[in-house]
């Protein structure tokens, strides 16, 4: 079944559209879909309670002409993918809510794309600190955060420190800031928020105040080490 199932791009507009022509093509090939966890809007999303494992499946748009979809777990995503056909879209969505890995999942649904991060997370899982910092420069490679290299290269920079590596990593509108804490990260923040200015400098803050600006990441990311309080711990 290709793009738009008898669907214009238009036809996606009605929030229970999606969902409904993805669980009639399940039901064409035998599968199994868990209800839909969303019940409104374009976007049709399944989870397994159990396992935490959740498909988030978006329609297509005036700039794209293909479905969008993510495969998560516990809330990180681990593979995405795009395609214009709508039984693999549920392929896909069947095999990972029914505990298929990654390997198994893409060889169902060969749109399925993930990185060697991901696989190795599957079979043997990182720390909260580690998935975290893996899922955050994985971004790169997908849209649309492919569109934000400075962004990226402010993360690359920041995980070549060691210091840096084991807090947890916060984004806020492209920001970023650290913490000493997994769960509440608000509470444990320590040293400025570094932000990647439109004007192609990189500014450093301790809260309203711009401490300093830096041309390349890496200068703004030597400035955040030298800031930071002595025997800083892994975040926990």
């Amino acid at each position: 079944m290709s793009f738009g199932a008898g669907q214009n791009e238009g036809g996606w507009d009605d929030g229970g559209v999606l969902r409904a022509v993805l669980r009639r093509t399940a039901e064409e090939l035998g599968l199994a879909l868990p209800e839909s966890d969303r019940k409104w809007g374009r976007l049709a999303e399944y989870v397994d309670a159990g396992s935490g494992r959740r498909v988030m499946v978006y329609p297509p748009d005036e700039g794209r002409q293909t479905f969008q979809v993510n495969l998560q777990d516990n809330g990180t995503r681990l593979a995405c993918g795009w395609t214009t056909d709508l039984t693999k879209v549920a392929r896909a969505t069947a095999a990972w809510t029914g505990g298929a890995g990654l390997e198994e999942t893409r060889a169902g649904a060969s749109f399925v794309r993930f990185r060697p991060w991901a696989l190795t997370h599957e079979r043997e899982p990182f720390g909260a600190v580690e998935l975290t910092w893996w899922a955050k420069l994985d971004r790169i490679h997908m849209p649309p955060y492919d569109r934000h290299p400075r962004a990226h290269a402010l993360l690359a920079a920041a995980y070549a420190q060691p210091v840096l590596r084991v807090l947890m990593p916060v984004n806020s509108h492209f920001n970023l800031w650290f913490s000493t804490s997994v769960e509440e990260f608000w509470k444990g923040r320590v040293g400025y928020v570094i932000c990647p200015y439109d004007d192609g400098f990189y500014g450093l803050r301790k809260d309203s105040e711009l401490v300093a600006r830096t041309e390349t990441p890496e200068e703004a990311v030597a400035l955040m080490v030298a800031a930071l309080p002595e025997g800083l711990g892994p975040a926990s």
